[in-house]
């Protein structure tokens, strides 16, 4: 899983790409990208509450304090870390 304790400063919009379904879960920065691989199913927000997860546990923040800003039905996503 990549750190990215540097992003986590407060009002920051955080952009990543999803993968549901995946063998393994973890969150990699690829091209300047980040994304984020889940092993739940796309049904019922799992995905993205899994997504939520694993971005806070990579920028060492509490869960609750990323709101999700845009893309709920979508790969992308759009957080914002409060």
């Amino acid at each position: 899983m990549a750190d990215l304790s540097h992003l986590a400063q407060p009002g920051t919009s955080i952009a990543i790409r999803v993968t549901p379904n995946a063998r393994r879960a973890g969150v990699e920065l690829v091209d300047g990208q980040i994304r984020v691989a889940v092993s739940e199913t796309p049904e019922a927000g799992k995905a993205t509450e899994a997504a939520r997860a694993a971005l806070a546990k990579a920028l060492g923040v509490a869960k609750t304090r990323l709101t999700l800003i845009r893309g709920a039905t979508s790969r992308d996503k759009l957080f914002r870390l409060d």
